[in-house]
Parts: structure tokens; C-alpha cells; sequence
């Protein structure tokens, strides 16, 4: 995982202050200046941390080099809510799926059993890559039921085991003013589908 330059981090922290405050919906009862004392710590940090602490510590330089990536990639990265241990949570809020991430299988075991025209890489491998993860489907859900979210294009989810055994997966999309999910093979890629990440700060 890359870091980010004190200059860059300013600047990706100024880019989520103006989209966290044009979007209040999103993350009531959340203050700006909670989120912002989380990423200004890590921001603090790019400099001193060494490489175990970047994996140990959930407010890290790291965090600010994966938000950094959502927004790089298409996601709009915004403040969704907050979880049980005080951590604030940023979930991809772009109108369609992130256009950087398309033309992905779902998983790395999808990707290594394609034989014939695989695709570039799988959602949960660059996902784990990133230091992200993928939306479950009740975070896709919750999100929907704020506003409206890939009436063109759809989202891999985190997949049940027991299907992804089976050798399926699962994905989401906005079609007739209803949210709907679907099955395909796990090994499937589309230019129309990829990933919303969640990221806990």
C-alpha cells in the first residue's frame, strides 16, 4: 500500500470535508469534526509510523492512502456511519459503480480458474490489496434507502461462503425504483459492474 504526501492527504481531507458536509443524509448524527480529528491523526502519522504500526492501528497512514484510492478509482468516498467500537465508516457513494474498478471476477479463486480470457483481477482481491473490503448487503441496502445508486451499472457484495462454495456470487443494482440482488459465477466480469469498498477510520 502506498502512502500519501502530506501535501496529498491535505488536499484528500479538504475533498471529504466538502462532500461529508453536502451530504448530511448520509451520516446523521455524525459531526464533521469527529471524522475530521480521526484522519488528521492519521495524517499526523505518515511520517512517524513504521510498517507494523500502519497494520495495527485502524487510523493510520494507511487509512488515508485507501480513502485515497476509493477517491482515485471513482468511489466519492463519504461518511456512512459509525460502527460499535467508536469508528467512523466510509463507504463508496458514487452515482454509479466506481468506473475504476470494473471488469473484475469476484474473487481470486474465480480468477485463477478462468483459463480463457480472464479478466484484469478479481473485486476481493484488489479490495484486500487496497485495505478495503466490499459492502455487505445490508450496507448496500442501507445505503440505497438514502438515495439512488446504480440505475446503470451494479456492485459485487460480499458473498455468503456457502454460495461462493457453490461457485457463485452475489451482486446488487437499482432497476425500477427497487433494489435487487442476483447470483452469476464468481469467474463473470462486466464493464458495468464492479465494487463499493467500505473503509472503518
Amino acid at each position: 500500500m502506498r502512502t500519501l504526501s502530506e501535501r496529498a492527504g491535505e488536499e484528500l481531507l479538504h475533498t471529504l470535508e466538502e462532500r461529508f458536509r453536502a451530504n448530511p443524509l448520509r451520516h446523521k448524527g455524525i459531526e464533521w469534526e469527529e471524522v475530521a480529528a480521526r484522519l488528521e491523526k492519521a495524517q499526523q502519522g505518515m511520517q512517524e509510523e513504521t510498517p507494523t504500526e500502519k497494520l495495527a492501528s485502524p487510523t493510520s497512514p494507511a487509512s488515508l492512502a485507501s480513502l485515497a484510492w476509493m477517491e482515485e478509482t471513482g468511489g466519492e468516498p463519504d461518511v456512512i456511519g459509525r460502527n460499535e467500537h467508536g469508528e467512523v465508516i466510509f463507504g463508496d457513494c458514487s452515482p454509479e459503480t466506481p468506473s475504476g474498478r470494473v471488469n473484475l471476477c469476484y474473487d481470486e479463486a474465480a480468477l485463477a480458474g478462468r483459463k480463457k480470457n480472464p479478466p484484469r483481477g478479481s473485486a476481493v482481491g484488489l479490495a484486500t490489496e487496497m485495505g478495503v473490503r466490499l459492502m455487505t448487503e445490508d450496507e448496500y441496502r442501507a445505503l440505497q434507502a438514502v438515495e439512488e445508486l446504480d440505475r446503470k451499472t451494479s456492485s459485487w457484495v460480499e458473498t455468503p461462503e456457502k454460495i461462493r462454495k457453490l461457485g457463485g456470487a452475489l451482486f446488487c443494482d437499482r432497476r425500477f425504483d427497487t433494489v435487487f440482488v442476483y447470483h452469476n459465477g464468481a469467474d463473470s466480469y462486466y464493464s458495468s459492474r464492479g465494487f463499493r469498498a467500505i473503509l472503518t477510520v
